[in-house]
């Protein structure tokens, strides 16, 4: 059983976590889920957080502290995806399809005998994102 060094933590990393973790490192889809894994497993073989930054190629201490931090409180929750990005909702749509459809209509109505009008009317004004 290999233990996290700092005091406050209490965790056990068990040898069927420490073995999904290296699974991961090696085969993970994604190069940040691989460093992520490589960050838990150097931090229960109580390597400081400086020389995992060093190994690891994070300039940051505090996102390499984040890490172990998420892993140690949301892994019982999440398993393994604790250490994925979580995906953003993005950018509000500026219209709905609706209201957008409505648009397009319009300027078509407008500009009906020059449909070329129409369209370059439409990619001046609204960036030319048609739905």
């Amino acid at each position: 059983m290999f233990k996290f060094p700092s005091k406050t933590a209490g965790r056990v990393l068990i040898i069927e976590k420490r073995v999904e973790l290296e699974n991961f490192r090696k085969r993970g889809d994604s190069h940040v889920l691989r460093q992520r894994c490589h960050i838990i497993l150097l931090k229960s073989a109580n390597r400081k957080t400086s020389d995992i930054c060093e190994i690891v190629g994070i300039k940051s201490e505090n996102q390499v502290n984040k890490w172990v931090r998420r892993y140690k409180t949301v892994y019982p929750v999440l398993g393994i995806d604790s250490l994925r990005n979580v995906q953003s909702k993005g950018r509000k749509p500026i219209f709905n399809a609706v209201t957008e459809a409505q648009l397009i209509q319009e300027v078509v109505r407008a500009e009906r005998q020059k449909l070329g009008n129409a369209k370059a009317f439409w990619k001046k004004s609204w960036g030319g994102r048609l739905i």
